[in-house]
């Protein structure tokens, strides 16, 4: 089953959407932060995913429905309620860094932090390295597709 997927790599310039996003001075300058940690945990370059999302390296997923397609490993995306992280949760072994990671929000695929300043940075590393592993070397489906 092939249908284009709606969040694909762009050519825009992931420095250049943090400092133009409509968002607090203090949550780009979290995203500053945010992109220079995941792309020294990754050893991957930032990229654009879509309009909104910065990306780092890129795994293959399928959908329970037959879809497949291909996502950044790790990203987040700079929005103006808060910082929202993508995947953290996919690691087995995820759970017990998130009861140590701070003050946030989840949801099926996502994080939602306020600010960096809530959170233990050390364990935001963890989690980043472990999301990256497991999304690069694990042939997962979609959490969202797991609701089916």
């Amino acid at each position: 089953m092939s249908s284009e997927n709606k969040t694909a790599p762009t050519q825009v310039d992931p420095w250049e959407f943090i400092n133009t996003v409509d968002t607090s001075a203090i949550r780009r300058q979290d995203a500053r932060v945010l992109t220079e940690l995941m792309e020294e945990v990754t050893g991957q370059p930032p990229r654009m995913w879509g309009p909104t999302i910065i990306g780092f390296g890129e795994y293959h997923y399928k959908y329970a429905s037959g879809r497949e397609g291909d996502a950044a490993a790790v990203g987040f995306s700079p929005r103006k309620a808060s910082l929202v992280i993508y995947g953290l949760q996919y690691p087995p072994k995820a759970p017990p860094l998130l009861e140590k990671l701070g003050k946030f929000k989840s949801s099926v695929a996502c994080l939602y932090i306020n600010k960096l300043a809530d959170i233990d940075l050390d364990v935001l590393r963890e989690l980043i390295a472990m999301t990256y592993e497991h999304s690069t070397t694990t042939d997962i489906q979609s959490l969202q597709s797991q609701r089916d």
